[in-house]
């Protein structure tokens, strides 16, 4: 598989956050930003980390975007350390800051590797002291526990199903977290129906929520690129595979970070996760090859033209 982006681990455009424990997940209408966002680690990443101008203004008109807010758009990635400005060949490029790398290389797991735990696997527990002083690290801790699927135990306690180590361990340390964080892999001892307990320490009612957005907007896609009633090959169904992956990739990617992946014994019957991993997946399958070759098509005018 080509390398795929870790679209929602960068500094700005993120994933939604949402306060463990019954606090609803807000719904979000994909900006401008994180369009931008997918497109370079969807295409970007492949091309040395730079698209010129012209592609980048051509790709996100697909995407039903003017140039005014393409240009808009960019300059805010480029005050938040995203995308820095470069000339490739003479020609006038964005490319992702070089120090992003690790970050989508991590979504790339997260995003396109999903994996779900099991009843008998361990839980992991975090929990973190920060000195009174430091109250806004609280905060970040917090957000980025949220951001990474956690729930909450008690407010001084996090969970997570035992598999998410590696990737919480390095998301605390490059945000330099990890001194006021301890670690624990544990069993639930406690009498009761731990399925009960999940759904206090997770708000997976509005989880489900997004699911089912997710699903409502991209079932009839699907159903649009099953084999009887796909496009004819060719650069026309490129271009609109092209612009229903890349808004595939935008809605979907806050998803496999706000989810833990708890185990299918936990969930509440009919989970509507499950759906929309499976239209994702199908979706993944048949639009990611004709959607590249659009992309690959315009970068490669833009290089025989020559022009900024």
């Amino acid at each position: 598989m080509d390398p795929a982006p870790a679209l929602d681990a960068q500094p700005d455009p993120g994933p939604d956050a949402s306060p463990a424990g019954g606090s609803a997940v807000p719904r979000q209408t994909p900006r401008h930003q994180q369009l931008i966002v997918t497109i370079y680690g969807l295409y970007g990443r492949a091309n040395g980390g730079a698209l010129p101008v012209s592609v980048l203004i051509s790709m996100l008109d697909d995407l039903g975007v003017e140039s005014s807010g393409v240009r808009s758009s960019v300059s805010r990635l480029k005050r938040r350390g995203v995308l820095e400005s470069v000339r490739e060949g003479g020609v006038a490029a964005y490319r992702l800051a070089p120090n992003l790398e690790d970050v989508f290389q991590e979504g790339d797991r997260r995003i396109f590797s999903p994996r779900r735990a099991t009843a008998a696997d361990r839980w992991l527990l975090i929990a973190f002291s920060v000195p009174e002083s430091q109250r806004h690290l609280r905060h970040q801790l917090r957000s980025m526990l949220t951001r990474m699927g956690f729930g909450s135990v008690t407010p001084g306690l996090w969970i997570a199903p035992g598999n998410t180590f590696e990737d919480i361990s390095h998301q605390l340390e490059r945000a330099g977290l990890t001194e006021y964080v301890e670690f624990f892999k544990a069993e639930h001892l406690t009498a009761g129906d731990v399925k009960d307990k999940v759904s206090r320490w997770w708000d997976l009612p509005a989880l489900e929520s997004l699911y089912a957005e997710f699903i409502e907007r991209f079932a009839p896609v699907l159903e649009r690129w099953e084999p009887a009633g796909a496009p004819a090959p060719g650069p026309d169904a490129d271009r609109a595979a092209f612009a229903d992956y890349v808004q595939l990739l935008t809605q979907w990617r806050r998803l496999p970070y706000l989810d833990p992946g708890l185990p299918e014994e936990f969930l509440p019957p009919g989970w509507r996760g499950l759906t929309a991993e499976r239209i994702f997946a199908e979706l993944h399958r048949l639009l990611n090859g004709p959607a590249r070759q659009h992309a690959e098509r315009l970068l490669g005018a833009t290089g025989s033209s020559g022009t900024a």
